[in-house]
């Protein structure tokens, strides 16, 4: 069972509290969307001030929605659009701190301020993004992007 945790400590310890849930969460799971579901639902109840946390998964040259928490998104993103479609297409983080200046951004939410995108490869095979929006400009910093790097990392060994 789980139970909703109240995280102390300095932002690493919180973000390393929250990637041993992850590796709990996963433990003998292999369903891929299970595993997606429950990622985004923790990060979802880890994270501050966001809107929107979820997984694109890449079919032929496209992400396509995956399992995430919060309201109706995007459907499809050509692969080179938007933030996601970059992130995937140059397989590195993007950290948007303003997502209105960032060219052909997607407004899929338009409360959506600020966005954070981490490509998830596995044995050099793309396999989508994860996904988070928030509704504060420059929400994310160098800690979050290295953060939920690791949490991508871990993530990818149950995919």
């Amino acid at each position: 069972m789980f139970t909703v945790e109240m995280y102390k400590g300095t932002k690493e310890e919180k973000y390393n509290t929250v990637q041993k849930q992850l590796r709990a969460l996963l433990e003998g799971e292999s369903n891929q969307i299970a595993n997606l579901s429950n990622a985004s639902s923790l990060l979802n109840q880890f994270l501050e001030q966001t809107n929107w946390v979820g997984f694109y998964l890449i079919d032929k040259e496209e992400l396509v929605l995956g399992p995430f928490q919060g309201l109706p998104a995007c459907v499809r993103i050509p692969l080179g659009k938007g933030v996601c479609g970059t992130a995937a297409s140059e397989r590195k983080t993007m950290r948007v701190e303003d997502v209105h200046s960032f060219p052909g951004h997607i407004a899929c939410d338009s409360a959506s301020q600020s966005e954070i995108v981490i490509p998830i490869v596995k044995d050099g095979q793309l396999l989508g993004v994860l996904d988070i929006d928030s509704p504060i400009q420059s929400r994310f910093d160098q800690i979050d992007q290295e953060q939920l790097e690791k949490f991508v990392e871990i993530l990818t060994d149950y995919l």
